[in-house]
């Protein structure tokens, strides 16, 4: 509640006349009446338009509206860092994505007649909300595959086997030698390197995982968000294709866990939900 009272006190119409009645409460020669006076109905004043629902709903919606201009703000500077880091051939493939979703959508502005009116202007910026969602995702995906490639380019299991092998072979060598101090301790030293090399084994093994994941992922994103892009052609039912974009965006949900989960890997850090105007932005490839 101190929140709404406070939003309205320092609206600047109400700092206007607020001031204004205080000075002229001061100056009127009966500061004792005036000043009581004034504050009494600036108290009134915050007391309801501070709980109404209306003014409420109004500064949960600025607040809202600040929090995705910030996560927005944020999200633009990632972006630039990604199509700044992404290799020709990931800015290629997810050009030609975006430069898809666009022609199809003005195929289907195109498709109406002249004198149509437009009744689902609330849904067509919802699927283009979505669709920008989506194409983030996608975006982010392209990296995350270009970050595990790099980092798989500087290991070799092979090598770590080879390695591991080598260990293994001194260890067994020592066992004889194990009773002593000096063995004991050259045994904990095989040990502990065997446990290391068999960490980044499974390491290097998840990040293979993780990779072939990413790539089938960016497979059925790319033709989840085509065949999306496919649906505004024919729009005669404006709730089936709205359902349908809501259920993609749901299914990238977990999708969106396991890029956060490799953030250690792209170094992108925490990503906020509120996608960039990704549809807006100027095509530079065509197919």
């Amino acid at each position: 509640m101190f929140k709404y009272i406070k939003k309205a006190f320092l609206n600047h119409w109400n700092l206007l006349v607020f001031g204004g009645g205080m000075a002229f409460a001061a100056l009127s020669g009966f500061p004792e009446i005036g000043i009581p006076l004034v504050l009494a109905a600036e108290t009134a004043y915050l007391g309801l338009l501070g709980t109404h629902p209306k003014f409420q709903a109004y500064v949960n919606a600025q607040e809202h509206k600040e929090t995705v201009m910030q996560a927005s703000a944020q999200n633009r500077q990632i972006m630039d860092r990604i199509l700044r880091s992404l290799p020709e051939t990931s800015l290629h493939r997810y050009e030609r994505l975006r430069y898809r979703c666009q022609e199809l959508k003005q195929i289907a502005a195109d498709l109406k007649t002249p004198n149509e009116v437009n009744t689902n202007l609330d849904f067509e910026s919802s699927q283009i909300q979505n669709l920008d969602r989506l194409l983030w995702v996608f975006l982010r995906l392209l990296f995350t595959q270009h970050s595990l490639d790099r980092f798989l380019e500087m290991v070799s299991v092979d090598s770590l086997n080879q390695e591991r092998q080598r260990l293994s072979g001194q260890l067994t060598d020592l066992n004889e030698q194990a009773n002593t101090a000096h063995g004991a301790k050259l045994q904990r030293t095989l040990e502990d390197s065997l446990k290391t090399i068999d960490e980044r084994i499974a390491n290097i093994e998840r990040a293979q995982e993780n990779s072939r994941y990413v790539a089938l992922e960016l497979d059925r994103l790319e033709n989840k968000i085509i065949s999306l892009a496919e649906m505004a052609v024919n729009r005669q039912d404006p709730n089936y294709i709205s359902g349908q974009v809501d259920a993609v965006v749901r299914s990238v949900r977990e999708t969106e866990k396991t890029m956060s989960d490799l953030q250690f890997i792209t170094g992108l850090g925490p990503v906020d939900e509120v996608a960039p105007e990704l549809m807006q932005q100027p095509i530079y490839i065509r197919e």
